[in-house]
């Protein structure tokens, strides 16, 4: 052991080594180039060389939590286990579902704010904690039961942990016509309390054909009180309410999608037929962003969400969810608030069982 002078920077810090949850975070600090390894209030001198080897080698970590997800549930269940004491690791593909928009809104304190931002905040506030680590990385398989799961990475790595909770949230599925991944989460929206506001008053159609566009077009009509209705193909739903309203209902296939930059400026169909709009709104259908839980056993809803009770847990005991995978209203605040119920009942279950 050596007592190194006082640290610049902390440059990694993890919070497990060869298997042994340790009490404090280790610190890695690299200095006069020898990195001195913290373990609680002793330095460990080791050669640059032999870090970068422990680095790269593959190794067992374990710890009382791995959460799949690192986004706003994922960082929020994050902080209320660092701030239990846990010992936490936070597994992260990079890969967030709001990812296309460029603003997050109805979320107070931070509306209008960047997600990118938002989310390097919460992690930077939740890495505060001395028993919580983050890796960027992908969780390729998940095996054991309550009290002994072990997870494989893409990297080659394995964690044992005694809860796992998925944050992973869902894929939307767009059609594959020209100029959608431009306005994507932009001008073709799919939550009027996400975007709404931002595209009010603006001649707006409405892609969907569904019986809920029974009650879809209504709400859509408070942020843009002349709206049509895109059903791409025959409606087998009873349309006549809609029509009784005066709603233009367009039934051939939407064939493009004209903007600049984002910015909606026609919907072409396939018949030529050309409408000036400057706002779309689409609710797609989604699936599990990762197919694991449900390998797991966790079962879904009909509208393909992890099943989960009050506690956040799924019906796969030591198994739980938070945010979009497991709730169809999506929202930067709803999955916050789900990640933060989960923290705490997961500490609660760590409380009285293995």
């Amino acid at each position: 052991s050596a007592s190194p002078p006082a640290p610049q920077k902390t440059l990694m810090q993890l919070s497990c080594i060869k298997q042994k949850i340790v009490p404090l975070k280790p610190k890695i600090l690299i200095m006069h180039r020898r990195t001195f390894l913290k373990l609680g209030g002793a330095y460990c001198s080791l050669s640059l060389h032999a870090w970068t080897s422990i680095q790269h080698h593959h190794m067992t970590h374990a710890v009382e939590v791995a959460i799949v997800g690192g986004s706003y549930a994922g960082l929020s269940a994050a902080m209320a286990l660092g701030r239990s004491l846990r010992q936490v690791l936070i597994i992260d593909s990079g890969k967030p579902c709001n990812r296309f928009t460029p603003h997050a809104h109805n979320f107070i304190t931070h509306d209008g704010a960047t997600p990118d931002a938002i989310r390097a905040q919460a992690l930077k506030q939740v890495l505060a904690y001395p028993t919580v680590a983050h890796w960027e990385d992908k969780v390729t398989a998940v095996s054991g039961a309550v009290g002994a799961f072990e997870l494989e990475t893409a990297a080659g790595q394995t964690i044992q942990a005694k809860r796992v909770l998925f944050a992973t949230g869902v894929k939307d599925q767009l059609p594959e016509v020209e100029g959608v991944a431009a306005c994507w989460g932009k001008t073709l929206v799919h939550c009027p309390y996400c975007h709404g506001y931002e595209v009010r008053n603006r001649p707006t159609g409405i892609w969907m054909n569904h019986e809920m566009a029974l009650e879809y077009v209504p709400l859509i009509q408070h942020w843009a009180s002349e709206v049509v209705l895109f059903t791409s193909g025959p409606a087998d739903w009873d349309t006549t309410p809609l029509e009784a309203q005066g709603i233009p209902i367009y039934t051939k296939p939407i064939q493009a999608l004209e903007q600049q930059a984002g910015q909606l400026e026609a919907v072409v169909l396939e018949d030529g037929t050309r409408l000036a709009l400057q706002a779309l709104y689409h609710p797609p259908q989604t699936v599990q962003h990762c197919p694991i839980p449900e390998q797991l056993g966790c079962e879904l809803t009909e509208a393909g969400h992890l099943v989960v009770n009050f506690f956040q847990e799924t019906t796969v005991p030591g198994i739980y969810a938070a945010g979009d995978c497991a709730t169809p209203f999506r929202s930067v605040a709803q999955a916050t608030a789900q990640g933060n119920t989960a923290g705490a009942f997961v500490n609660k279950s760590l409380l009285t069982t293995a």
